[in-house]
């Protein structure tokens, strides 16, 4: 019993590790994104990691656009960089698969794209 009892906590802690250090807020936030690049009110949405002690802090998850895509099966990952890992936050760059999108964008587009998400949250903030 005594042995059990020795190995039980760190088991017990690194089995909680990536869940404990997980944002809730980075994540929706990031989904926001995404259901707005996406132009969906729903999106299928698999695994998600958030990393609130790092720096830039930010999320990703993995995605289907197709809601009868099992978890398993999703391939593309959406993935956001935010400014700090509190609210209110702002977004610095998000990337879908290997397309990048920030302000600092050298393609117009893709600059306009990321202006557009950050309008988008930042209207959101101020209707709540």
């Amino acid at each position: 019993m005594e042995y059990a009892m020795k190995w039980l906590l760190p088991v017990l802690c690194i089995a909680a590790g990536p869940a404990y250090a997980q944002s809730s807020s980075l994540e929706t936030t990031c989904m926001a994104v995404a259901k707005n690049f996406f132009l969906v009110d729903t999106l299928n949405v698999g695994v998600v990691q958030s990393f609130p002690e790092i720096a830039p802090p930010g999320a990703r998850f993995k995605y289907s656009e197709r809601a009868d895509t099992k978890k398993a099966d999703m391939t593309d990952t959406f993935d956001c960089e935010f400014d700090n890992a509190n609210a209110p936050t702002k977004i610095l760059r998000f990337c879908v698969s290997r397309i990048c999108y920030a302000a600092d964008e050298d393609d117009p587009e893709r600059k306009r794209r990321f202006q557009e998400m950050q309008v988008l949250l930042q209207r959101a903030k101020t209707a709540n």
